[in-house]
């Protein structure tokens, strides 16, 4: 099959190419207004002129492909809430009371409640846009409710980007979601003006709150009421993180995300149950509607991540195609379900459940059904085995390469967990929504609560056993960018070559294969490099010095365990060996040379004068006399030191014109 023979595959993907485009470079919306404008009255132009002719004119398809990028780069800068005057980014809001209505609730931190809030008012003007929500926590404050409206006289804050190389960009991913600063606030700033619902997401949040309450009336243990929290209401805030990375080790966390398997169920058991309505006139017609409504409601209470909207938004598709018996296509259907919820949400393209879960989809089609083939077992059970371990060799094989790039980590008996889960899980989420209805109507028997909680806590007991068989998970697993290109750009070639077997595919195959370890060398020679890091770890100091694939940590810690971020730099780097040492007072790295004072303040330096001084823990010394003594190219300050201090020494180099470097500002500083 010809993919790109499908008008939709291929204006879907010019319609990726323009949300790229504009999420990269800044082009004005007036210049793309205009460019797509002319586009659509050239298009229109050239349709009249051809549309009697029998042969294809090879510019209308120019001119078509080329209007559909336009409508990307339109699509992405209008749903930038920057751009728009009324958002709360271009007001100030300094020393103004702010109003706002809580939207989502998110996984909680360590000391505080995080939330998504909407943004309604600044002082008395009405504004628009997202912000995250930092609330203090205590033994006494309750989790806010979703569409309460709260008063708070505390301003916006930026959200910190990365610090240190290789690290988790937090405002990066927030962003992508249209959340710019954030609010920390303790309970006692916070004033409710009201606790109406107002939106979807409210009453959503009502539904899944009246849930909770019936099913905490009967004797779940909190990992099981947290897992049908997740597998059926889409919620994994109450999640511990012990299940959450035992199923993550198991290979088995996309369980956990209410997806296409869910989806399809749901749309298995309301077709069912709406069966009848197809002997009336205009039955048919009514069930789709019924059908979509409620798979929508469904998206809307499970929390309309891009995993179940993806899945929503494609099992719609399938269910309008199925009952008015039209023929689909699943790629076909695959390329609208992204064209049209790109439309609607561009920034869908960076969310990692949105890649995944098409990815994985998109593998299981072009895959298993040849996978399938390959053995064909007369025993019934076999033969079902053998179709589960198929689809998640298919899945793996599609999602592996991204995988090593976002998680670093690949689960060796992710088809353990898929062959003895998948089969069931159809049966957990049917008992699961029955548990559920029969909660909601008081009338949930004992031995169903029993049999229930045995079934999910043994399904956690089985990914808790696979997570500790260490030996076949493969973690740490360096990944970049272009390393993930070329191996979709093999497994491509080589699933085409295992189709159609001709030298064509051979050649692009070998070619891929060139391709990929030409980029595994090119990044080996990258990381064959010698530079020292100072990172920022507040309140200690952290000094890297990196050798070619060896790293050496000078540092006042206890346990490496205490500065997560330093994994994420030898994942980065690909390094292989670590070793610690105590911090010294001089460092040389080439021609480059590094003083650091500590606390005592002592630098008598009489044979070499420092490039570089680097000050921790402190030190009380005259900023000025060090300048004029040393007479360094550069000052820097890491995050053992009292703010204070740093203020102070920053004021002194800036009028001796000497530049000044605090990690807690500008993150960690390289020396190559």
């Amino acid at each position: 099959m010809r993919l790109l023979n499908f008008s939709i595959i291929k204006l879907t993907a010019c319609l990726v190419i323009g949300i790229l485009i504009a999420f990269f470079i800044a082009i004005p919306v007036s210049i793309i207004l205009y460019a797509t404008v002319f586009l659509l009255l050239l298009l229109t132009l050239i349709f009249f002129i051809s549309k009697n002719k029998r042969t294809k004119n090879v510019w209308f398809g120019i001119v078509s492909f080329l209007t559909m990028i336009c409508i990307g780069l339109l699509v992405t800068n209008f749903h930038n809430e920057k751009l728009n005057s009324n958002n709360y980014t271009n007001i100030d809001s300094n020393k103004k009371l702010i109003t706002f209505r809580i939207r989502s609730t998110l996984k909680s931190g360590n000391y505080n409640d995080k939330y998504i809030v909407d943004v309604l008012k600044i002082a008395d003007v009405s504004v628009s846009g997202k912000a995250l929500l930092n609330v203090s926590r205590d033994s006494l404050n309750k989790v806010l409710k979703v569409d309460n409206v709260y008063v708070t006289s505390e301003g916006f804050q930026p959200i910190v980007a990365t610090i240190n190389p290789y690290q988790f960009n937090y405002r990066s991913y927030l962003e992508k979601q249209y959340v710019f600063k954030q609010l920390y606030v303790k309970p006692k700033r916070l004033f409710r003006v009201s606790e109406n619902k107002h939106t979807i997401f409210g009453y959503a949040d009502l539904v899944r709150e009246t849930i909770n309450t019936k099913l905490k009336t009967y004797d779940f243990e909190p990992d099981v009421l947290a897992i049908i929290n997740a597998l059926i209401l889409g919620q994994r805030q109450d999640l511990s993180k012990d299940i959450y990375d035992s199923y993550t080790d198991a290979g088995a966390v996309h369980i956990l995300a209410v997806s296409g398997l869910h989806v399809a169920l749901i749309l298995l058991l309301l077709n069912f149950a709406l069966k009848p309505l197809k002997r009336f006139k205009y039955g048919k017609e009514i069930t789709i509607i019924i059908l979509v409504v409620l798979m929508w409601s469904f998206a809307i209470i499970a929390g309309l991540s891009a995993s179940v909207t993806r899945a929503v938004t494609m099992f719609s598709i399938i269910a309008v195609g199925m009952h008015l018996r039209r023929p689909t296509n699943i790629y076909n259907t695959l390329a609208i379900s992204i064209f049209v919820l790109l439309l609607f949400k561009p920034l869908f393209l960076f969310d990692v459940g949105f890649q995944l879960s098409y990815l994985a989809v998109v593998a299981i089609v072009a895959i298993q059904p040849r996978l399938v083939k390959l053995w064909q077992p007369k025993n019934f059970i076999l033969s079902k085995v053998w179709d589960y371990f198929t689809v998640g060799i298919a899945a793996q094989f599609g999602v592996v390469p991204i995988s090593l790039y976002y998680f670093h980590q690949f689960p060796g008996l992710f088809f353990v967990a898929n062959v003895i889960i998948i089969p069931f899980l159809g049966f957990i989420l049917a008992i699961g929504i029955l548990v559920i209805i029969l909660a909601l109507c008081n009338a949930l028997p004992k031995f169903l609560v029993d049999g229930f909680g045995f079934i999910i806590s043994s399904m956690n007991d089985l990914m808790k056993w696979l997570s500790l068989q260490e030996r076949f998970l493969f973690k740490d697993i360096s990944f970049n960018g272009w390393q993930v290109i070329t191996a979709y750009l093999f497994a491509i070639a080589f699933v085409q070559l295992a189709i159609h077997k001709n030298y064509k595919w051979m050649k692009l195959t070998l070619v891929s294969v060139l391709l990929f370890q030409g980029v595994n060398l090119h990044t080996k020679y990258n990381n064959n490099t010698e530079t020292l890091t100072i990172f920022h770890k507040s309140r200690l100091t952290v000094i890297g010095q990196k050798q070619q694939l060896k790293l050496e940590v000078f540092s006042d810690l206890d346990s490496l365990s205490q500065f997560h971020n330093l994994k994420d730099y030898t994942i980065g780097n690909a390094i292989t060996e670590v070793s610690t040492h105590k911090t010294p007072a001089f460092m040389q790295i080439k021609n480059n040379t590094l003083l650091i004072i500590d606390s005592l303040g002592v630098y008598n330096v009489k044979q070499q004068k420092p490039d570089h001084i680097l000050l921790i823990q402190s030190p009380r010394i005259n900023m000025s006399r060090l300048i004029d003594s040393l007479q360094p190219k550069q000052i820097i300050a890491d995050g053992s030191n009292y703010k204070s201090y740093v203020a102070r020494w920053r004021a002194t180099c800036i009028k001796q014109k000497i530049p000044f470097h605090y990690t807690g500002e500008k993150g960690a500083f390289v020396i190559d």
